[in-house]
């Protein structure tokens, strides 16, 4: 969607207090309650994938949506709410904002992140839990770290442009950590990390 119609969409979204997830992602489900978009693709493999239970999650690429809730799934704690954001430069939802709602969902207890270079939306999240604070145990998986020894060249989502040193993977997960959100190595140890800050906090 060219970006010009993406921004005045999203403003008038703003004025008419709607949400608008997306553009470029493949929507919303919270599993066994709803589902919109394409996201977690035939019926059968989102039933494995997007098992019911406490975890929301938020991607900035489709199919890391439907892989880190494959692992939740697998390793029993399941997914509350997972949004495929999209990767665009300009989008509808972001996940500062779309924090306070996983905040009031009492069915989730934490948060599993799938995030990438580029744009500021890792450093807006930081700033949000360091000045709001958080109930929920936070872990991120950040791709895409072979780019900082790649200055300048593209790859991926159209948000994946690396435009200063804030947008580097290393400064953004120095940001996330100072904020208090673990960041995983590999996708794998997500379910892990999340169970172990869960368990601290009761």
């Amino acid at each position: 969607i060219p970006r010009a119609e993406v921004a005045q969409a999203v403003e008038y979204a703003s004025q008419e207090g709607a949400r608008i997830i997306g553009p470029n992602c493949l929507g919303i489900i919270s599993p066994g309650k709803s589902k919109m978009g394409g996201i977690g693709g035939a019926a059968d493999a989102t039933r494995r994938a997007f098992q019911p239970g406490s975890i929301g999650v938020m991607s900035r690429s489709g199919g890391m949506t439907t892989e880190i809730s494959n692992a939740l799934s697998e390793s029993g704690l399941g997914v509350s709410t997972a949004v495929s954001i999209g990767g665009d430069a300009i989008i509808g939802s972001n996940y500062a904002e779309l924090m306070p709602l996983f905040e009031s969902d009492e069915q989730t207890k934490g948060i599993a992140i799938y995030s990438e270079p580029g744009g500021p939306m890792e450093a807006q999240l930081a700033e949000h839990i360091t000045e709001y604070g958080t109930r929920l145990p936070v872990v991120a998986f950040m791709a895409g770290r072979f780019m900082d020894e790649m200055p300048g060249m593209r790859f991926g989502h159209a948000g994946t442009i690396v435009e200063g040193h804030a947008d580097t993977t290393a400064d953004k997960i120095a940001r996330l950590e100072e904020a208090g959100i673990a960041v995983a190595e590999r996708i794998e140890e997500i379910p892990a990390l999340l169970r172990e800050r869960i368990n601290e906090a009761t």
